[in-house]
């Protein structure tokens, strides 16, 4: 039984929809953005291409693990849960989802759920937040 606290896992929804891919870029943006500010402290992002994906990759770990939502999906009101469950990915997985993320090719090859080759690997998708 599915209840608005508890709604069904997304491999169980027929009536799934993913967000759209504008959001899902919006939160790359954002979390980029993010990535680049954080880089400057360590490193010269300009110079060292590596600081921020290297921070993106933490970031994604960190957040995604713990909260099923990095800062730029909070902002465009998405998450990253368990495909079969519905809930948190953890922190394995989602810093294995960061790596292949910034690999950039695994996520442009999609199904029809939007879930990128990096989504289908880690056994995630990305779904629409709850309203508060």
């Amino acid at each position: 039984m599915t209840t608005p606290q508890h709604p069904a896992p997304p491999a169980a929804d027929p009536g799934f929809v993913p967000p759209t891919l504008g959001r899902r870029f919006g939160a790359l943006v954002i979390d980029w953005v993010l990535c680049l500010l954080v880089s400057n402290f360590f490193a010269d992002p300009v110079h060292d291409g590596w600081a921020p994906v290297v921070v993106l990759i933490v970031e994604y770990a960190l957040f995604l693990g713990l909260f099923a939502q990095t800062p730029g999906m909070y902002v465009t009101r998405i998450r990253c849960v368990s495909w079969a469950d519905g809930g948190r990915i953890g922190l394995t997985r989602a810093l294995l989802r960061g790596v292949l993320l910034a690999l950039v090719v695994p996520a442009l090859i999609m199904d029809e759920h939007r879930r990128g080759l990096h989504d289908r690997l880690t056994g995630s998708v990305i779904a629409p937040a709850p309203r508060p």
